[in-house]
């Protein structure tokens, strides 16, 4: 018999070299310093001798994707965060520096890191700091206490989100003026240092499709903030110029595939920025862009997409003649997207009387537009061709629609004659076989009558 015995376990020795080549290998990757601590997840930097005097780097892109947190402390030498240097940890979501010589923070520093939540900056050598590198951030929190700053426009931003209580703490934050004077950041003024602020002409335009229209936008601020447009997606050929004040954006020969979209008029300043938009809406005539032979489904569908603005009227034409719609055959939208119409017509158990061409016309101010298409439900019975194309679809019970009902139905027995005739049947039995019964029964009494009636059970003649 085999006997099975248990593996001794690892000793703590053997697990402390285990760990400690994991982390060595990971310390590798990251290019990690001897002055921190790496991990798959983390990166941890407090030692101050060597120190380091940037931000690690890993060895491969990809091996930065899942630190999610960097904690750097008591680094004297480290003086900026520069361009692309976070941006090789994409998922990082918290990013503290403090107690260290920090003075710069680039305006591309965080570009490529739109995960970040928190940032702690605190007790560094910061005397500005721009709002760029945060302004695409969706920080819940900025710290930016004891730091040197000095009081000017740049640092405005700061002092309006302080006001607008964007974090979830009011810090206690202070620059120093011209005077060397210490002056609490909300306290803090500025002249001629403004949030910029901007106003278009027209919040809703309207265009006819080809047709060409400008819209302004009037912008103020201090220092003046310079201005942009955001076009986005728009199709039709435009031209702007900024330099002037208001600023202009001239859409020419406008395409209806525009109708619908948003666009912005930004100004921006060293104090922040300020966005304007306005919805264009664009008319044209209709257009019947997909229609379809009718499909099969839950009921019977001529599938069809309308565009136009605004929403067109739809008319249903059978061989040439007005349908008229009703329960039977109705025209049904199952979707809307902008100015685009997705639908169908439907109808409820067509017969080769409904076979024949049918034709849309979709209608509103601007125009017309038309379509034909030719259905076929099924073979007409008794004409020789067999029976209906697909037996296994095809097995509808004939219903009157809006086309007519052409059949003659005069020398037929329905379903209700086949009924009363089986009924009446029935009764005719009923009646024979009571009538039976009581004939039976009198003939059962007469003959016990006859037997018992000729003897007198008294002795006596009958």
């Amino acid at each position: 018999m085999v006997s099975w015995r248990r593996r001794p376990r690892p000793g703590l020795a053997r697990l402390w070299c285990l760990c400690c080549l994991v982390l060595g290998c990971w310390r590798g990757a990251l290019g990690c310093p001897a002055s921190c601590n790496c991990s798959s997840w983390r990166i941890w930097c407090t030692e101050s001798s060597p120190g380091i005097a940037s931000f690690p780097v890993p060895q491969r892109s990809a091996e930065g994707d899942n630190v999610t947190e960097i904690y750097i402390a008591n680094q004297e030498n480290l003086k900026s965060i520069n361009d692309n240097e976070v941006g090789y940890y994409v998922g990082l979501k918290n990013l503290t520096v403090v107690d260290s010589g920090l003075r710069f923070v680039s305006r591309q520093a965080f570009v490529k890191n739109v995960n970040l939540q928190y940032i702690n900056l605190s007790r560094n050598n910061l005397s500005s700091l721009s709002k760029k590198p945060f302004h695409h951030l969706g920080l819940s929190d900025l710290i930016l206490v004891d730091n040197p700053f000095k009081c000017s426009c740049e640092i405005m931003w700061i002092k309006k989100f302080q006001e607008t209580k964007s974090y979830t703490e009011t810090q206690d934050l202070y620059c120093t003026d011209e005077n060397n004077k210490r002056t609490a950041l909300l306290d803090m003024k500025v002249p001629n240092c403004d949030l910029p602020s901007a106003n278009l002409s027209n919040y809703n335009i309207t265009v006819v499709e080809g047709k060409s229209i400008t819209l302004y936008c009037d912008t103020t601020g201090g220092p003046p903030p310079n201005v942009s447009w955001v076009v986005t997606n728009l199709v039709s050929n435009h031209e702007s110029d900024t330099n002037k004040n208001p600023a202009s954006l001239t859409i020419k020969n406008v395409s209806s595939m525009d109708s619908g979209l948003s666009i912005s008029c930004v100004a921006e300043n060293i104090v922040g920025e300020y966005q304007a938009s306005a919805e264009l809406t664009v008319f044209f005539a209709p257009n019947i862009t997909f229609i379809e032979s009718p499909t099969p489904d839950h009921h019977w569908c001529i599938p069809f997409t309308v565009k136009g603005n605004p929403k067109p009227t739809l008319q249903w034409f059978y061989e040439g003649a007005v349908l008229n719609e009703s329960e039977y055959i109705c025209t049904k939208i199952h979707v809307i997207n902008q100015s685009e119409y997705h639908g169908c017509l439907q109808l409820d158990n067509p017969t080769h009387l409904n076979n024949g061409a049918y034709t849309l016309l979709a209608k509103n101010d601007y125009g017309e537009d038309e379509k034909r298409v030719d259905a076929h439900f099924m073979s007409v019975p008794g004409d020789g061709s067999g029976p209906i194309l697909d037996p296994d679809v095809y097995e509808y019970e004939t219903t009157p629609n809006d086309l007519g009902d052409a059949t003659n139905n005069s020398n037929q027995i329905t379903s209700t004659d086949v009924s009363n005739k089986e009924n009446e049947d029935s009764i005719t039995v009923y009646v024979v076989v009571g009538i039976a019964a009581l004939v039976c029964t009198g003939l059962v009494i007469t003959l016990i009558i006859l037997k018992f009636g000729r003897h007198s059970k008294f002795g006596m003649k009958g």
